[in-house]
């Protein structure tokens, strides 16, 4: 029979040194508090491109308009879409772009609601009925 001497284990005895804790003047590590980050984020060209996108949207109904009143509710209509375009593209898709978008819809409305009271202060009448 062979005597098999036994691994020596961990000697508990031992001094450890104690751990140093900076104190946090000089910061020896990652920071204490994770950093977010956005994962997609807003870039200038999706702006410039949904802000494009929904100049090109707004023209098009606009020119569907004869007259003042037309001209505006087109486009009250195709500022609704735009901005639920932009609600879902904010929900699933680039909010860059829907940030363009809801901009440029928001200067186009503006611009109709102008018109449409300079329209009416010139002649007295109120255009959309």
């Amino acid at each position: 029979m062979t005597f098999v001497r036994p691994e020596p284990g961990p000697d508990l005895g031992a001094a450890r040194p104690v751990p140093h804790t900076p104190s946090g003047l000089f910061p020896s590590g990652p920071p204490a508090r994770p950093t977010y980050r956005e994962p997609h984020p807003i870039t200038g060209g999706g702006v410039a491109a949904g802000g494009g996108a929904a100049a090109g949207w707004l023209l098009l109904f606009g020119l569907l308009g004869t007259d003042v009143a037309s001209y505006a509710w087109w486009t009250v209509v195709a500022g609704l879409l735009a901005w639920v375009t932009a609600l879902v593209l904010v929900r699933y898709g680039d909010r860059g772009v829907a940030t363009g978008v809801a901009i440029v819809t928001a200067g186009g409305w503006s611009i109709a609601a102008a018109v449409v009271a300079v329209r009416w202060a010139t002649s007295g009448d109120w255009p959309l009925w």
